[in-house]
């Protein structure tokens, strides 16, 4: 019979604080939304049954009515329970090791084996019906009209758990049933004890029941809690009533009361001793049924009484201080955990809220709630009734996500149909223009089509690589043809490569001079002539083509300069009297600083140029003019000195 808890405020007992009810680790595995390469099929669904097992089982588990309900003060106080290696065992074993369990062994120490083989029993389960529910929508059903297998093991199960269910009860039934016949025991023996001072028996036979009232009293069960406090109370009140009053023999008091010393005594020792045991949930546990075997100790001498009581009750309240700080710290890193858990729940919850417009947007997203979850099971429990709250709260957010994430993905698939449809009209022009022998205009086509195709979007997996196959082979059927038609023209195209090299060796000896600007376009006609050159020397031959042209008109361009500064120097020396040089001076000068207000005025419009689009062309042409202008006003800056060289001179 367990000995019951003790929460008692009489001289000689102490207030234990009661073991706080342990958790089970537990986790929740929220189904992932299918994910989906570019151009694809939804992936397999990743499976989270490993990361939140424990926790999902349990409450799938009570969600089918397999709650075993309070725990009682019996079993709260039964041994530890070792536990049993249920990982390696699948459903049918575990069935039959809960029908032995509940053959084999007392009711009352049922409950943690109970509890851990549910839990096994509907982590397996779970993960079935959920391999079946992914066949089902990889299938393309409804989840909405999904419905499990029924299952044999778990038909079995249940039975079992009804078994069991109804023997606790019915033992917790027979229990509360002895509790009130103990109390109706203990009164009588009361009644008894308040007899025996009236007894007109001698001492030794009124001793001899004393004795035997106290060993009843012992071996009396359990009586209800409610009535602990009190019957102990009256009890202990007539035991001291007999000691006091009756007049027994000194020596069979004095040999009691030596007796029950040296009891005490040794109940202190063992008190002090679990002060330095390790395992303090455990020695709070033993110190509870030292204080039983205190209590149903009798008196010692006076002498004694408080020195012993004092003793007893510091090592209790060592033991007690130290299993109350236990579960403080216990608390505190509960409600630490619980504050982490809480900001988990908010970080996912306001992943569900914010619009997520792309898959690679759904992809970072599942990856974060992924790391999450691995953060998730990282953290301790939280309080106990906050534990079950905050786990459906992650659940519900972590449900909510892949959800939204579902319903994102079935707008994705019809999008993919819309897709395929484009790319296959696609398919049909490039294949109209596969045949085509107007060379330009079909490769402007073509490359118009192959930007059209990057801009729609993926299709379904299935049929990503057919459809891409067909459009990738009717291009390369016209580029083929293309490449073999123009393959007869490359011979030309190195005759007119010798051509052109041999058309600058020419402008590069002639004397430009002689020709003036009729002989530079005769050789720009004759360039343009000639056909086309292979692609590879085209560039370089086209730039060398322009530094030529470059340097002939720049040659041209001097050669003018210099007969023009000529004329300017026969017009000044056929000038009469200074006021024609300095008139002609003050013309030229004029001049000059026009040239400079419009040269700063073109630098000034480039600022508003580079704001404008065509910006780079608009720009060249200003700063050519710029530098037009910079020549000629530096020409005339040039007539001018000459002006002051023949004043000098004069």
């Amino acid at each position: 019979m367990a000995t019951e808890k003790i929460n008692l405020t009489a001289p000689e007992e102490l207030v234990g604080t009661p073991a706080e009810d342990t958790q089970t680790t537990s986790t929740v595995a929220p189904t992932e939304a299918p994910t989906y390469d570019n151009d694809s099929t939804p992936l397999a669904t990743p499976s989270m049954s490993e990361e939140f097992a424990d926790e999902e089982a349990a409450l799938a588990a009570d969600e089918a009515g397999l709650s075993i309900g309070e725990e009682t003060a019996e079993e709260q106080e039964a041994e530890p329970h070792s536990g049993d290696d249920l990982s390696g065992l699948n459903e049918e074993e575990l069935v039959a090791l809960f029908a032995a369990k509940i053959e084999s062994e007392p009711i009352q120490t049922l409950r943690p084996v109970v509890e851990a083989i549910k839990i096994a029993f509907y982590k397996q389960h779970r993960s079935k019906v959920d391999a079946e529910r992914k066949a089902h929508l990889d299938a393309g059903g409804d989840a909405e009209t999904f419905t499990p297998t029924p299952d044999e093991n778990e038909a079995r199960f249940k039975e079992l758990f009804a078994i069991y269910r109804e023997q606790r009860d019915k033992h917790i039934a027979e229990m509360e049933a002895a509790k009130e016949d103990n109390l109706k025991i203990k009164l009588q023996i009361i009644d008894e004890l308040k007899e025996l001072v009236n007894s007109d028996e001698t001492m030794n036979t009124t001793f001899a029941r004393f004795r035997e009232l106290q060993t009843r009293w012992k071996e009396t069960g359990l009586v209800p809690q409610q009535n602990v406090k009190d019957l102990w109370e009256t009890y202990n009140l007539h035991v001291e009533n007999f000691y006091n009053f009756i007049k027994i023999n000194k020596e069979l008091r004095d040999l009691d009361l030596k007796k029950n010393y040296e009891v005490k005594l040794a109940l202190c020792e063992q008190a002090e001793a679990l002060t330095l045991d390790g395992q303090i949930v455990e020695s709070f546990r033993k110190l509870q049924k030292l204080h039983d075997e205190w209590r149903e100790t009798g008196p010692v001498a006076l002498e004694y009484k408080e020195t012993l009581w004092e003793r007893f009750k510091e090592a209790s309240s060592r033991i007690n201080k130290r299993h109350q700080e236990h579960f403080e710290s216990i608390k505190a890193e509960q409600t630490k955990n619980l504050a982490l858990k809480s900001e988990l729940c908010e970080k996912v919850e306001a992943m569900t809220e914010q619009p997520t417009l792309s898959r690679k947007e759904w992809n970072k997203l599942s990856d974060e709630l992924l790391e999450i979850q691995k953060v998730w099971k990282t953290i301790g429990y939280a309080p106990k009734k906050d534990n079950n709250r905050i786990y459906e709260r992650f659940r519900a957010a972590c449900d909510k996500f892949f959800e939204l994430k579902r319903e994102f993905y079935a707008g994705v698939k019809s999008e993919m149909e819309h897709n395929l449809a484009l790319k296959q009209e696609l398919c049909e022009q490039a294949e109209a223009l596969a045949t085509s022998e107007d060379w330009k205009h079909a490769t402007d086509e073509l490359i118009a089509l192959q930007a059209k195709w990057k801009q729609v979007g993926p299709v379904a997996r299935r049929h990503s690589d057919v459809i891409w196959k067909r459009f990738r082979a009717a291009c390369d059927k016209f580029f083929e043809r293309k490449a073999a038609h123009f393959s007869s023209v490359d011979s030309e195209y190195v005759e007119n490569l010798k051509l052109k090299q041999a058309l600058l060796a020419e402008m590069k000896e002639a004397d430009i001079k002689a020709g003036g600007f009729e002989a530079i376009k005769e050789f720009q006609r004759r360039w343009s002539q000639i056909g086309f050159v292979p692609i590879k020397q085209k560039d370089a031959l086209q730039k060398e083509y322009k530094a030529v042209v470059d340097a002939m008109f720049s040659t041209l361009r001097s050669s003018e300069r210099d007969r023009s500064m000529n004329r300017f120097k026969e017009r000044v020396a056929g000038m009469k009297g200074g006021n024609q040089l300095r008139s002609e001076r003050e013309r030229l000068y004029n001049k000059v600083r026009q040239m400079e207000q419009d040269i700063a005025l073109l630098e000034n419009n480039i600022g508003f140029f580079s704001k404008s689009k065509n910006a780079e062309a608009l720009i060249a042409d200003v700063r050519e003019k710029i530098e037009r202008s910079k020549r000629d006003m530096a020409e005339v800056i040039e007539k001018i000195k000459l002006i002051d060289a023949e004043e000098a001179a004069n």
